[in-house]
């Protein structure tokens, strides 16, 4: 790839990203509100209609509509870093083995018209790749939202907003504050890996099955998908849900790390501290079982499939409207 060819590239993934990432953040923060809030209650057992009664609360006790944006902010902030982050790093990782591996004797076209020659292996890689360097710029962002979402904006001691919220954590608890939950997100690497895999390998299974790969080659003009949007939204659900299934429990341990410094004044006992990863998976494990390990997965599911069908279509849509803009 030609410097001018990486240049580009680079930019298309990360604007596409980008967009994709503010876009699923305005339409779907209430729902994400809602999955935190669940996470953290260490009281209430799982049970349906749990959602409901947070929706209520929230509605009745911290200020109307407004109130299911709360963290609006901070998650626009972490969702549009983290994704264009995100597809930047993928994308280079993704060419980057290709090229290593372009002397193999059974190349193959991607939906980009771009050589590659990358297995389900390969494809884990770059996207857990991806998602570690990610996850370590923007842990940060998604301490400040956690809390944030945790808490009315009543509540004495909430951030007012997200400045004052770094500004407090900063002058509290240093440096170290702004990474709490890092270990059980860098678990949560896994969750895009075993997605995006699952992604690239049902793309490209569904592109073999139409017989479009030599219209790929000759004529399909690089970032134009050779999936429709409704094949789109399936191969996306499918993939969000098979790594959601594996990995939604680290989720909970992260919101709960993450939590914990900003109740310190609770008084700490063994049923309300927690001393770590481990000592947290053993306290929910023995005081609320397996379903502790999945509280918020209702909403979750809600929250990601459409997030997930948001993120595709609006970033391959937007990633091919700038490839043909480029080459007009």
């Amino acid at each position: 790839m030609s410097e001018r060819n990486a240049s580009s590239t680079s930019f298309v993934e990360t604007v596409a990203g980008l967009t994709a990432g503010v876009v699923s953040t305005l339409t779907l923060h209430p729902l994400d509100l809602i999955k935190t809030r669940l996470q953290i209650d260490r009281i209430s057992r799982s049970r349906v209609g749990g959602s409901l009664r947070i929706i209520g609360d929230i509605y009745k006790t911290e200020g109307g509509l407004p109130a299911l944006y709360r963290g609006l902010t901070p998650n626009i902030i972490g969702n549009s870093t983290s994704w264009s982050l995100y597809f930047l790093f993928y994308g280079n990782i993704k060419d980057f083995l290709a090229q290593s591996r372009s002397h193999s004797t059974e190349l193959h076209h991607d939906d980009d018209g771009k050589k590659h020659s990358l297995g389900a292996s390969q494809y884990f890689l770059a996207s857990g790749t991806a998602g570690l360097l990610t996850s370590i710029l923007t842990n940060p962002i998604w301490v400040i939202k956690t809390r944030m979402l945790s808490t009315g904006s009543r509540t004495p001691g909430a951030y007012p907003s997200f400045v004052a919220g770094a500004s407090q954590i900063l002058r509290t608890e240093g440096i170290p504050g702004f990474y709490r939950g890092l270990v059980p997100a860098l678990f949560g690497v896994s969750h895009g890996a075993f997605q995006f895999m699952a992604y690239e390998k049902l793309k490209s299974y569904r592109s073999r099955s139409r017989n479009t790969f030599a219209t790929t080659v000759t004529s399909t003009r690089r970032g134009e998908n050779n999936v429709n949007n409704m094949e789109l939204l399936l191969i996306s659900s499918l993939s969000k849900v098979f790594a959601g299934c594996i990995t939604y429990p680290y989720q909970v341990l992260r919101t709960r790390l993450q939590l914990q410094a900003y109740n310190a004044d609770a008084p700490a006992t063994a049923t309300t501290t927690y001393r770590g990863v481990w000592d947290a998976t053993r306290q929910i494990g023995v005081q609320e079982g397996i379903r502790g390990f999945y509280k918020g997965l209702g909403p979750n599911l809600l929250r990601v499939l459409p997030s997930t069908w948001v993120v595709f279509l609006v970033y391959e849509n937007t990633k091919t409207a700038l490839y043909r803009f480029e080459e007009s």
